[in-house]
C-alpha cells in the first residue's frame, strides 16, 4: 500500500495542477537552503574577514571568494542535514493544496474539507518543527556514539516524526484532530514505515527537494486507503 501510494503521487506528476505545488515547493526549498547557505557564509566571513594570516603561508586575501565559490556544494551538503526540517514547514504550507489536487483526481465525490483556522495551522507547523529539530540535536549524541548506524537513526527517528506529521495534517482536513490522532495510533507501523520511506530520500542531495510535496501526496493516499 505505501509504495503504491508512493507511485500514485509520483504518476500525478503529469497533472498541470499538482505540478505547479511541487515546483513552488521546490522553489521554496531551494529558497530557504539558500538564505541558510547565505547566512552561513556571512557569518563565517563576519567572523573571519576577507583576509586571514597562516603560519608559513602568509596573509590570504582570497577567502571571501573561495567561501563565494563554494556556496552550490555547500548548499548540496547541507540539503542534507536540513531537508527534514525544511520538509516540515513546506508540507505545512502546500498540503492542503497537494491534498485536494490528489483528491480531485483520485477520490472524486468527497464533500469540502475542513478548513484549519491559520491559528491552528501555524501552531501545528511550530509544534512539529520545533519537536523535529529538537529529537534531532538529542540524537547528534546517538550518531556519534553509533557513528556505523547513524543513517538507519537518521531514517528512524525522521521516518517517525515526518510520519506523524503528514498523516496528521492529511487526515485533520477531513475527520478532525480527535480522530485523526486515534487512526495514527491505531496506525502507527504502517506511517511510521511511510515516513522512513520520505526520510531515505531527504538524505539525497537535489532528490530532496521533490520529497516535500511528494510525500504530501503520498500520505493523502494512505490516509484515504486506511480511513476504509
Amino acid at each position: 500500500m505505501i509504495i503504491s501510494a508512493f507511485l500514485s503521487a509520483i504518476a500525478q506528476m503529469s497533472d498541470k495542477r499538482f505540478r505547479s505545488v511541487l515546483l513552488r515547493g521546490v522553489g521554496l526549498a531551494i529558497a530557504i537552503l539558500f538564505a541558510i547557505s547565505s547566512l552561513f557564509i556571512w557569518g563565517v566571513g563576519f567572523f573571519v574577514g576577507d583576509a586571514v594570516s597562516l603560519p608559513w603561508i602568509g596573509e590570504v586575501q582570497w577567502l571571501d571568494n573561495v567561501l563565494s565559490w563554494a556556496m552550490v556544494p555547500l548548499m548540496i551538503i547541507l540539503s542534507v542535514f536540513l531537508m527534514v526540517p525544511v520538509a516540515s514547514a513546506i508540507t505545512s504550507i502546500f498540503l492542503d493544496d497537494v491534498a485536494q489536487a490528489v483528491e480531485d483526481r483520485h477520490y472524486p465525490g468527497l464533500p469540502p474539507a475542513s478548513e484549519v483556522s491559520m491559528s491552528d495551522g501555524l501552531r501545528d507547523t511550530v509544534s512539529f518543527l520545533g519537536v523535529m529539530i529538537a529529537a534531532n540535536l538529542v540524537a547528534l549524541i546517538l550518531y556519534m556514539v553509533f557513528a556505523p548506524l547513524a543513517p538507519f537513526i537518521f531514517w528512524a527517528l525522521n521516518g517517525f516524526l515526518l510520519g506523524r506529521e503528514y498523516f496528521t495534517l492529511a487526515a485533520i482536513r477531513r475527520v478532525g484532530r480527535i480522530e485523526a490522532t486515534k487512526l495514527r495510533k491505531r496506525h502507527m507501523v504502517t506511517i511510521w514505515a511511510a515516513g522512513v520511506l520520505m526520510a531515505m530520500p531527504l538524505s539525497i542531495p537535489l532528490v530532496n527537494l521533490f520529497i516535500p510535496v511528494l510525500g504530501a501526496a503520498t500520505f493523502t493516499h494512505i490516509f484515504h486507503r486506511l480511513n476504509k
